[in-house]
């Protein structure tokens, strides 16, 4: 049987030797045996483990959930490989939809093909996904937020195809000059941020369907840091947009005498 060290596993699997120890430290995952030399030891049953959190872990789960999937007595690893396969391939083809709706909305844009409105949003956002988070805002703010949801839903729906490619082509740019002010230095509360945040926010009303007060946009802000889904498309956009951005949100919020 091969066995590898903590070394070996992290190169094969891409991964750093402290998150391994991390792993081994929470009980997460333990190697096979310590040596005399008190080097870890890993064997088949701990490379198939390990596959098993790195999978978890993309599909968004914590370790903590993890480990509670794993050490379940009713465990199947062959059918959560199963399932897990179902769910990627699911995911491939909803990649592949947007693929071709982006294809689509650039030879629209350049005047190369029609495109009916409905299709700008195949494939861009799965039923389950944004099912998810209607759950999760219901959840954290109660069922009043429902009805807010569904208003939100009908007036992005009704807007003219151009009007929302326009729109989320002004959201890309209010975030860059956000995440540039972000890298020169700017601290979160600067004022000199104000012009940027207000047309932000000024963008949220947008889409919503009523005003986007201060207060309401510094709980967007408390949103935007909480949910993972957010937090991890803004640091996409930059190192420490997704603190920096929420922290600028409720600053102006409470400059105008009504955030948290």
């Amino acid at each position: 049987m091969n066995t590898y060290t903590v070394s070996e596993l992290a190169e094969l699997a891409g991964i750093s030797v402290r998150t391994l120890h991390h792993y081994d430290e929470i009980g997460l995952l333990r190697p096979a045996r310590v040596g005399d030399n008190r080097y870890r030891y890993y064997g088949e049953e701990e490379l198939l483990r390990l596959q098993q959190i790195l999978i978890q872990r993309e599909l968004g789960l914590s370790l903590g959930e993890i480990g509670a999937v794993l050490d379940d007595p009713g465990f199947d690893r062959l059918q959560s490989l199963v399932k897990q396969r179902e769910r990627l391939e699911a995911e491939a083809k909803r990649y592949r939809r947007m693929l071709k709706t982006i294809d689509r909305t650039i030879a629209k844009l350049k005047g190369e093909k029609a495109m009916k409105d409905q299709d700008l949003y195949s494939g861009v956002v799965s039923p389950q996904k944004q099912a998810e988070y209607e759950a999760w805002l219901i959840e954290r703010h109660g069922e009043n937020v429902r009805a807010e949801i569904d208003a939100n839903k009908i007036k992005t729906q009704s807007m003219p195809s151009d009007e929302l490619v326009g729109l989320m082509q002004e959201l890309k740019q209010i975030e860059d000059a956000l995440a540039e002010a972000m890298r020169e230095g700017a601290p979160p509360q600067a004022r000199s941020l104000d012009p940027l945040i207000v047309r932000h926010r000024d963008w949220v009303a947008a889409t919503w369907s009523k005003p986007c007060a201060p207060g309401a946009y510094a709980n967007l802000a408390d949103l935007y840091e909480s949910h993972p889904d957010f937090v991890a498309r803004y640091e996409t956009i930059a190192k420490g947009f997704g603190a920096w951005l929420p922290a600028a949100m409720r600053a102006w919020a409470r400059r105008q005498g009504e955030g948290c």
